[in-house]
Formats: C-alpha cells, sequence, structure tokens
C-alpha cells in the first residue's frame, strides 16, 4: 500500500530511538531500588538487571522477526493486525494513539520539568514546575510538527550526550573499585539489609520500567529506509546494547561507594557516587544529563505519538480518515499533529492538576 510518507530516517535513527527511549531517567536512580530489593547483595542485582535485559531483548527479537515481513505504517498496528486480525489490530491503534502514546509523552515532559527544577533549585510542585513542563511538551510538539528530520537528529545528539555518563562510569567506577577494593567488597558483603520473601523477584519487577518504550521505535517503520533490514537491527541490536550498558553501569556504581551508602541515599545515592568520583561538579553534571536524558525520550515519545491515528486512517478507519491522512511534503500529517497537540495539553493540564492536588492520577509514576 503506498502511504505517501517520504523515507526520512536512517538505522542510526531507529536505533537511537530504541535506546534514547529506553533510557531516561530511571537507570540513573533504579540501582538504589534495586540494592534495597535485594538486600544489598550485589550479585543478585547483576542477575535481575541479567534476566530483565533477556527478556526484553527476546520480545525485540520477536518484533524484529514480524518487521523483516511486514511494513504497512506503525509497526505494531502492523503486527496485531497481521497476527489476529484486522478489527484487533484497529484497537490496538486506538489504545496506542488514545492512551499510550499521549499518557507516556505527558508524563516525560513533567519528569523533565521536575529534574530542571531540582537542578535549579526550585519547587518541583510549584507553578515553576508546571509552566516547564507546558513548555517542554509544546517545544518538542513544534520541533516534531515543523522539522521531522530535526527531531531525529535531536534523537541522535541526546542518546549520544546521555551515554556518556553511564559510560564513564561503567569503565571508571569499575577501575576505582578494583583499585579501592570497594568493588570486591560489595560484591562479597552479601545480604546487609532485610528483603522479602522473593528479593530477585521483587527486584526484576523494580528494572521492568527502566527497559520499557523500546517498542515506540516501529512506529516509525513506514518512514524507515529500507525498513525490513534496519529495523530489525535496531530492534535486536538496540535492546542487546541498553541491556549491557545497564549492567556495566551498576557494576560501575558499586565500584564508586559502598552499597549501604547507595542505599541509604535513596535517589541521590547516583548523585554521591558521581560526586564521590567526578567531585561535586560531576554529581551537578549528572543532573544536566538526566534532564537532556528525559528531554530526549520525551523526543522519542512525540515522535511515536504524533503519527497514532495516522496508521488508523492510513486504513481508511479511525477518526475522519480521508482528512488525517492528507500529506504534505515535510509534515507528518498536520491535522493529526494539530488534533493530538490539543489532546497531549489537556493530558499535561490535567496531569499537574492531580500532582499539585496529589490526586490518584499521579502515583504509578512516583514507584
Amino acid at each position: 500500500m503506498e502511504n505517501g510518507l517520504e523515507k526520512r530516517y536512517g538505522l542510526l535513527t531507529a536505533i537511537a530511538m530504541v535506546v534514547g527511549i529506553v533510557i531516561g531517567s530511571g537507570v540513573f536512580f533504579k540501582a538504589e531500588k534495586i540494592l534495597v530489593a535485594t538486600g544489598g547483595n550485589l550479585p543478585l542485582g547483576i542477575l535481575a538487571w541479567a534476566l530483565g535485559g533477556i527478556i526484553m531483548v527476546i520480545c525485540a527479537y520477536v518484533f524484529a522477526t514480524m518487521a523483516t515481513q511486514y511494513e504497512k505504517v506503525n509497526g505494531i498496528v502492523d503486527y496485531a493486525e497481521a497476527t489476529v486480525g484486522e478489527k484487533y489490530g484497529y484497537f490496538v491503534g486506538w489504545f496506542m494513539a488514545v492512551i499510550y502514546y499521549p499518557t507516556l509523552t505527558s508524563v516525560l515532559a513533567w519528569v523533565s520539568a521536575r529534574y530542571t527544577c531540582v537542578l535549579l533549585g526550585w519547587d518541583i510542585v510549584g507553578s515553576e514546575a508546571m509552566a516547564l513542563s507546558g513548555f517542554y511538551l509544546m517545544s518538542i510538539f513544534a520541533m516534531n510538527a515543523l522539522s521531522p528530520k530535526l527531531a531525529g537528529k535531536f534523537q541522535v545528539s541526546t542518546t549520544a550526550i546521555k551515554l556518556i555518563p553511564l559510560a564513564l562510569m561503567a569503565v571508571v567506577g569499575t577501575i576505582a573499585g578494583l583499585s579501592n577494593g570497594v568493588l570486591i567488597t560489595n560484591f562479597t558483603s552479601g545480604v546487609i539489609a532485610d528483603v522479602s520473601n522473593n528479593p530477585l523477584f521483587t527486584a526484576l519487577v523494580a528494572t521492568s520500567f527502566a527497559y520499557e518504550g523500546w517498542i515506540i521505535a516501529t512506529s516509525i517503520n513506514a518512514e524507515l529506509r529500507d525498513a525490513k533490514r534496519n529495523l530489525p537491527l535496531a530492534l535486536t541490536f538496540g535492546t542487546m546494547f541498553v541491556a549491557l550498558i545497564y549492567i556495566f553501569y551498576y557494576i560501575g556504581l558499586a565500584g564508586a561507594v559502598p552499597n549501604s551508602v547507595v542505599m541509604q541515599g535513596g535517589e541521590t545515592g547516583a548523585k554521591i557516587a558521581f560526586s564521590t568520583l567526578f567531585s561535586k561538579l560531576g554529581g551537578t553534571i549528572l543532573f544536566v544529563v538526566v534532564v537532556i536524558s528525559c528531554l530526549g525520550t520525551l523526543n522519542g515519545l512525540m515522535m511515536g505519538c504524533v503519527r497514532g491515528f495516522y496508521s488508523l486512517a492510513a486504513r481508511n478507519m479511525g477518526l475522519a480518515p480521508i482528512s488525517i491522512s492528507l500529506l504534505t511534503k515535510r509534515l507528518i500529517c498536520q491535522p493529526t499533529l494539530l488534533f493530538w497537540g490539543a489532546v497531549k495539553r489537556y493530558m499535561a493540564a490535567v496531569l499537574l492538576w492531580s500532582q499539585s492536588h496529589s490526586c490518584f492520577l499521579v502515583w504509578p509514576f512516583q514507584l
């Protein structure tokens, strides 16, 4: 089927979407939760990261296999349609367009604003955070609407930037930990705190959100050059790379400071580790990178979000398919972008309002 979409993206952008969407803020602060879940048992924590990574890679490989066979519009909808049927694909498309994409996109704008407020010393639940959330959401939306190619380059750039501190901690932390004995002590100390009845399962669940988001890379399959080759490569090698960098970062973190320090430090544990290795400036730079990392994830989510309803319109389904499927050479779909710009602003407003009123809508994202 001819969808009229320009083949504007290459393999590098697809890999950047897989890696960049998965690596948000979670990896920087999940070490504490994994250590608490395992009672400070470092080998068990590494096993949890490895098992979570294996699950992600297997799932991605299944989608990669599908990607070698089907290339229509929006991979997840393509695969649902091919395996179960047209009606199921339609429902999946609606779910992704109405709930999955907009919700995650709004949350990432909010998270990005919160970390920016932490960096600047502002109140994370005040008016500054609310205004900043709206600014990030509309700015990333505008970039995707006005220049999809720029959005792709932004995705590649932010992915490269966020990998720098992870790689530095993995290498420098491991070397420092082996030199001063901290890493060996952390490996051999065993359980140093109370744990649940099944610490491995608890830790595995804690890693699950850190491995989420790679599936959104399939949303650009219709605009990816040689998609039946490049998308499977991006899904397979991108997820494998993420799993490895997570494990090595976790080990490097254990070489910087004792496990007890990370556990007691809570979400500041990673900042303490970076400050120990790279001075107080390193701790500050960490939060700058976290903000950039969140914005990169936000952009990747937005790239999927603005294509949500077009995947239905291209099949002559959904809301006003003829109008939504009208394309220009440069824009993805102007009616879709305008419509979802309004929807995302509404969802962001609801999310921010619920945060300020301690409403139930926010608590799942604070786990």
